[in-house]
C-alpha cells in the first residue's frame, strides 16, 4: 500500500503536491524506458532467443499490470494510482512492440515496406496501437504481419480489458473507503 505523501489525508483528494510527485515520478520511468530503448545495443539479429525475450517481456508486462491493479486497489488515491499505472504500463507495451519489428527489420530487410530505424519502428507501432495506420510503413513479410497482428488483438485487449480492469480497481478502493 503506498503511503500518503507529506500530510496529506487518505482518503481525500490529493493536493498538488501529490499530483506534481506522481507525474514528475511518472516521467521520469518514463524516460528512463525511452532512454534504455533507444541506448540499449539491439545489433544481433532475430532468433529463437530473441523471440523468447519478447515473449517474456510480454509476460512481464502482464504481470506488472497485476501489480498495478494491486497497488491502485490499496491506493490511498486510486484514481492518480490509476492514471500513473496506465502512463507507464501503455508505453511500455507500445516499446515491447517497436523492439520487436526494429528486431524484425534488422534480421530480414524485406519485413517492412522501407528499413526502420527505433524512431521509425517506435512510430510504426504507436500508429498500430492508435489504429490510424498511415500506410508509409506496413508489414511486408508473413512473419511481420503475424507480429502486427498480434499487436492489433493485444492493443484490442489492452484497451477493453485492461481499461475496464484498472477502473474496477479504482471502484474497490473507493469502496473500501466508504463506511
Amino acid at each position: 500500500m503506498d503511503t500518503p505523501l507529506f500530510d496529506d489525508v487518505p482518503g481525500s483528494r490529493p493536493t498538488t503536491r501529490v499530483i506534481l510527485i506522481t507525474a514528475l515520478g511518472t516521467l521520469a520511468r518514463l524516460t528512463a524506458v525511452l532512454a534504455l530503448y533507444f541506448l540499449i545495443p539491439m545489433d544481433h539479429t532475430m532468433s529463437a532467443a530473441t523471440v523468447t525475450g519478447l515473449t517474456l517481456g510480454v509476460l512481464a508486462l502482464c504481470g506488472i499490470v497485476a501489480w498495478q491493479l494491486r497497488d491502485i486497489t490499496h491506493s490511498y488515491y486510486p484514481g492518480l494510482r490509476a492514471v500513473q499505472a496506465l502512463a507507464f504500463t501503455l508505453p511500455l507495451f507500445i516499446l515491447l512492440f517497436a523492439t520487436a519489428y526494429f528486431l524484425m527489420e534488422h534480421a530480414q530487410a524485406a519485413s517492412f515496406t522501407q528499413p526502420l530505424s527505433r524512431f521509425d519502428a517506435l512510430y510504426f507501432s504507436v500508429t498500430t496501437f492508435a489504429t490510424v495506420g498511415f500506410g508509409d510503413i506496413t508489414a511486408a513479410s508473413q512473419a511481420a504481419r503475424l507480429v502486427v497482428t498480434v499487436q492489433m488483438v493485444l492493443n484490442l485487449i489492452v484497451l477493453g480489458l485492461v481499461l475496464r480492469m484498472v477502473t474496477r480497481a479504482v471502484r474497490i478502493a473507493l469502496n473500501r473507503r466508504s463506511p
